[in-house]
């Protein structure tokens, strides 16, 4: 599948280059499961296409199915069918698909075909779906802290003996500095397009240009060579300053110390524990920081076989799921960027030109904005799933119901991510270049964040007030006087107001 695009991975591991057919193909289904970005559409295809050329040059017999609008074969149930019937095999082996519809679809096989499917799990992954389950019987709640201290001792990753080194778990504390202008940063390591990519960039442009998002330049890696190239250049030129400034939002400055490296590795072009090793091996040697690599490993060991793990465990419901009742449409500036406010101006405009945004971005600039004006998750959630190169239901869907927007009522994480304007001021130069003034409170110029901040904690006092980490502003909030409240929350019903008419925030 377009996301097992890894020699190594269990359903090619034991291939035999005589006897075995290699299935791959590129599917409308899978193309407008939701109308993905059109940079995520060509670098998924075109990764597809290089690893099918790859596969063929050492020798393995490769199907591989173009897209095409004339053989009516559109998903995945179509094309295997239609390969039994051509080819047909004694067994069908495949690695697990990495999103619960697939493997339903999947499933259904064994019905329509009579023969033997040998479903292998997909070990790219550091904790098996078994061992997370077994690590959440024995707890109450959960919190990834926890978890990602066992994935450092069964890796051995940033380990002194039994305990971590340096001391402490986690330097979180460190990497929260903002960036200034005096900084060097380092360019986006990229890729000229090759004849294969331009050929996906002129299939996409055809079929799929009402998809959002900018095609070109189109700078992605789309093998593993390339890859392994954008993992040598993140560790040599950024990653000595990743940690400090991890969190930090600058503009003109999209990728600033980040690695850009999570496509690669959702794709499979690159595994979490090479990635990983190399980082480590970084501090060893001296030329990172241990806040830098701590960081940047938490993240990938930590933070994403932890997600990986919340989506498995919940149920199908779970991007349904809306703590909160919110169902506000989501905002057209949310594709347009066409907004007075700064920060998702910023970001949306990056999103829809790179389909690539950093973490505090997507958490405290576009996601709090949609859970603090009460949008909808689920149409936030179809939003992020859309237009990022390295979403990927499994990874998206509990970032954003779970930790964006808070829709699953605590379950993945402790506390809403609420923000006013204070925290982009502090983490980010947005704000001086903004219309809005983020140092105002309800005045008609005052940055919407402030008010809806205010707005959203007093509207969802019943649900959130007996939250330990939110006792603090409840207790501000309580001492305000009632002129104060009704300045707030008057101000944050105006730019709903203005939200719900369409008219310009």
């Amino acid at each position: 599948m377009g996301d097992q695009l890894s020699r190594d991975i269990s359903s090619l591991r034991d291939a035999r280059k005589t006897k075995d057919i290699i299935l791959m193909a590129e599917l409308y289904d899978e193309i407008t499961s939701v109308k993905h970005h059109k940079k995520k559409i060509v670098f998924v295809l075109s990764a597809m296409r290089h690893f099918a050329k790859e596969l063929k040059g050492a020798g393995y017999n490769v199907d591989y199915r173009k897209f095409d609008t004339k053989t009516g074969l559109k998903s995945f149930s179509d094309i295997i069918e239609d390969a039994v019937r051509q080819h047909e095999p004694d067994e069908i082996v495949l690695t697990a698909p990495s999103e619960r519809r697939v493997l339903d679809e999947i499933e259904g096989w064994r019905d329509t075909l009579s023969l033997p499917i040998d479903v292998r799990t997909d070990d790219r992954f550091i904790a098996s779906s078994d061992e997370f389950q077994a690590w959440v019987s024995n707890r109450k709640t959960l919190r990834m802290e926890y978890f990602y201290r066992e994935m450092r001792k069964k890796t051995g990753l940033l380990m002194d003996g039994d305990e971590p080194e340096g001391g402490q778990w986690n330097y979180d504390k460190e990497n929260r500095k903002a960036a200034d202008r005096d900084l060097f940063m380092p360019k986006r390591f990229s890729v000229t397009p090759d004849a294969i990519t331009k050929e996906v960039i002129e299939l996409t442009e055809k079929y799929f240009s009402d998809h959002f998002g900018d095609v070109e330049p189109f700078q992605f890696a789309v093998t593993r060579k390339d890859a392994l190239k954008a993992l040598d250049y993140f560790i040599e030129t950024a990653l000595v300053s990743f940690g400090d400034f991890q969190d930090a939002m600058l503009t003109g400055e999209r990728f600033l110390y980040h690695s850009v490296l999570s496509p690669y590795i959702n794709v499979g072009l690159l595994s979490p524990m090479e990635v990983s090793k190399r980082a480590e091996k970084a501090y060893y040697d001296g030329s990172a920081p241990l806040n830098a690599v701590e960081g940047f490993i938490r993240q990938i060991i930590g933070w994403r076989e932890y997600i990986r793990g919340v989506y498995w465990l919940a149920d199908e419901g779970y991007t349904k799921q809306n703590f909160f009742n919110n169902s506000r449409k989501l905002p057209w500036f949310y594709w347009s960027g066409e907004t007075d406010m700064r920060c998702i101006q910023e970001v949306v405009e990056q999103t829809r030109e790179e389909a690539y945004a950093h973490h505090i971005q997507r958490l405290m600039v576009t996601g709090t904005f949609a859970m603090l004006a009460g949008v909808d998750p689920f149409e936030v959630h179809e939003w992020y799933l859309i237009v990022y190169a390295d979403a990927f239901e499994w990874v998206e869907a509990p970032n954003v119901i779970g930790m964006s927007q808070y829709a699953d009522g605590g379950a993945l994480g402790s506390k809403p991510y609420a923000a006013s304007g204070a925290y982009i001021n502090r983490m980010s130069n947005y704000c001086k270049l903004c219309e809005y003034a983020v140092s105002k409170k309800t005045e008609k110029n005052a940055c919407p964040f402030n008010s809806l901040y205010w707005d959203f904690l007093a509207r969802n006092e019943k649900k959130l007030k007996g939250n330990p980490r939110l006792g603090q502003m409840y207790k501000t909030w309580e001492k305000m006087g009632a002129n104060t409240k009704r300045a707030y929350r008057a101000r944050a019903k105006a730019i709903l107001k203005k939200l719900d008419s369409g008219a310009r925030v």
